[in-house]
């Protein structure tokens, strides 16, 4: 990712307590050409699926579209950026600004002829909300803002967002990152899960929400971040070379098997 000196609003540091720089470098600004930008990382389109996938944009019930920004962890510094959301949705007249469980803001009611204006009204990069690919990162304040944080979650998660966010994978890929034994972050329903201990990390991998809900197994203990954010590596690896079309890394695992993936991913290189 382009470096820049200027830092991007949602990631302005405060004034009295230090936001990791790995977090401040997520992005420098919107609308620059970044890796897995929009346009590459959103495949094998659905037929009869009318959301707009290569501008960001979700179909909703009525016609009208809705828009997500990314905000990296939920994490705005500037009030400037939320008065920027707020005039946008004021000038296109939007029924709803909504909260998302993804940590983004969600601009909910735009006509088709007005998403490529809005975005350039926000000057922000869209959040990676459809397609198949890491959807997002989700972490929770940590060791930076919360009192029961062990380990430095927005440390963590400002780089997994990073290096991770919109890659293409067989199947949507959710990542999430909680500073502690509580799991804020729905640790055991995620495709890779960190939860921080007094000793490390533990690492979780296989989990998934909706329909078919799956928890996520352990796969380490007590790691360092180096060494989770290899593990993510190579389970990624893993799960592109043996995943079926539109499969879930959870279900991947299922078919193969838990001991198998783990010794794969664990194990020596070859």
């Amino acid at each position: 990712m382009k470096s820049s000196k200027s830092k991007h609003p949602v990631l302005k540091k405060l004034s009295d307590m230090e936001i990791s720089e790995s977090l401040d470098q997520v992005q420098s600004g919107g609308g620059k050409d970044i890796p897995n930008k929009l346009d590459h990382r959103f495949q094998n389109k659905p037929p009869g699926n009318r959301d707009l996938l290569e501008k960001g944009a979700i179909l909703q019930r009525d016609g009208t579209y809705a828009i997500a920004p990314h905000i990296p962890g939920g994490i705005i510094t500037d009030p400037d950026l939320l008065i920027k959301i707020a005039t946008v949705a004021k000038k296109y007249n939007l029924p709803a600004v909504k909260i998302t469980s993804a940590q983004r803001i969600a601009l909910v009611g735009l006509k088709e002829n007005e998403i490529d204006s809005a975005w350039a009204d926000l000057g922000m990069d869209p959040g990676a909300a459809i397609g198949l690919c890491v959807r997002r990162i989700k972490f929770c304040p940590g060791t930076t803002f919360c009192k029961r944080g062990l380990q430095d979650s927005v440390g963590l998660g400002g780089k997994l967002d990073q290096k991770y966010h919109g890659m293409s994978l067989p199947n949507k890929f959710k990542i999430s990152v909680s500073g502690c034994p509580r799991k804020c972050m729905d640790t055991l329903i995620n495709d890779f899960g960190f939860m921080g201990t007094a000793k490390g990390w533990t690492v979780y991998v296989g989990g998934s929400g909706g329909i078919n809900p799956r928890f996520a197994e352990i796969l380490a203990e007590n790691v360092t971040e180096e060494e989770g954010i290899q593990l993510l590596d190579r389970s990624i690896e893993w799960y592109k070379a043996n995943a079926k079309t539109n499969e879930r890394i959870g279900s991947t695992i299922e078919r193969i098997g838990f001991d198998k993936f783990k010794s794969a991913v664990t194990g020596p290189r070859h």
